[in-house]
């Protein structure tokens, strides 16, 4: 039974490289002028894609559900957006709209993945790490997006995860878990939207700076308190059983 677990993860994860390859050669065929900047895109994507792969089959014991099947899903429209977003970065044009369709569906499919879990009772930590870094993906390829449209400082919204798992590192204590919160989620779930919002066509130009502008102070701020949180955990003195 562990041997064929093991062997459906596997496949789970070369299915999702499998249909990234096809899809994204042939997006960026359609959609990146020159084989530079297809190269470009193409590798950006395999980036995302190949570690949502490595997620996967790095579990011990390795296993793979169906909400896994839906995330890895996810990580393959983040890839293929990353496929039309860092080409339309390097060349300073705005994306192709299509970016906005494949990154409002991988939008749409994160409620999807969890209620999955839920439903199955199949929710576990790997599970929800891959679910957090394919979410941290698309926030970061949307933002590498809406640089054309709004400017370079969007890369911030981004950037802001990994920063975060850079000062785990560096201070493990930041690694710790976290209580539940609604405004966590809440702040999160935001930032793609915003994002996407500042992409959709026809958004007025103020509005489309408006919404990452709100997005970012209250990625700030959810980062920030976690961050106070996890610090002061450290510090709290240690109760001792009599």
């Amino acid at each position: 039974m562990e041997t064929r677990t093991a062997g459906r993860a596997a496949a789970d994860a070369t299915a999702a490289v499998a249909a990234y390859g096809v899809a994204g050669i042939w997006l960026s065929t359609l959609h990146s002028p020159g084989i530079g900047l297809q190269s470009v895109g193409l590798g950006a994507g395999a980036v995302v894609i190949g570690a949502a792969a490595i997620s996967v089959i790095r579990r011990t014991p390795r296993f793979s559900t169906a909400a896994d099947r839906v995330t890895l899903l996810r990580a393959v429209l983040v890839a293929l957006c990353g496929v039309l977003a860092v080409p339309a970065l390097v060349s300073g044009q705005r994306p192709d709209q299509l970016l906005v369709v494949v990154g409002s569906v991988a939008f749409l499919l994160d409620a999807v993945d969890g209620f999955v879990a839920r439903r199955t009772g199949t929710a576990s930590t790997a599970g929800a790490r891959l679910d957090t870094a394919t979410d941290a993906a698309l926030v970061l390829v949307l933002s590498v997006a809406t640089c054309a449209v709004v400017g370079f400082w969007t890369l911030c919204i981004g950037a802001l995860y990994y920063v975060f798992v850079a000062a785990g590192r560096l201070r493990p204590h930041l690694r710790g878990p976290l209580p539940p919160s609604a405004a966590r989620k809440a702040i999160g779930a935001f930032q793609p939207f915003a994002l996407l919002l500042a992409l959709a066509p026809g958004i007025p130009p103020a509005v489309a700076a408006a919404a990452p502008a709100l997005a970012l102070p209250l990625l700030i701020f959810s980062f920030g308190r976690d961050v106070v949180e996890l610090e002061r955990r450290r510090h709290r003195p240690r109760t001792h059983p009599d």
